[in-house]
């Protein structure tokens, strides 16, 4: 994967962690399951998802390959721990 690529996604993994009381409040707000850890880590992943495929069409001027996503996956894969351990 691009290098300034998993920087941004490696950030918004940082911000996420830094903002996990906002992302709290919106579980809070919205979550009506008893499930909230599974909630939290679903507005997390999506985030990181979303930055995954807005920095790849703003760095690299062009949808991500399937090559590409692939690595994302596994990435994300093992960041989860550090993710799980927010809540």
């Amino acid at each position: 994967m691009d290098e300034t690529l998993l920087k941004k996604i490696e950030q918004k993994i940082q911000d996420s962690i830094s903002n996990k009381d906002e992302i709290k409040q919106l579980i809070k707000s919205l979550s009506v399951i008893d499930d909230s850890n599974s909630f939290a880590l679903g507005i997390v992943v999506g985030r990181i998802y979303n930055t995954f495929y807005y920095q790849s069409k703003r760095i690299l001027n062009r949808e991500p390959t399937k090559q590409e996503f692939q690595e994302f996956l596994e990435f994300v894969k093992n960041k989860k721990s550090d993710l799980d351990n927010l809540w």
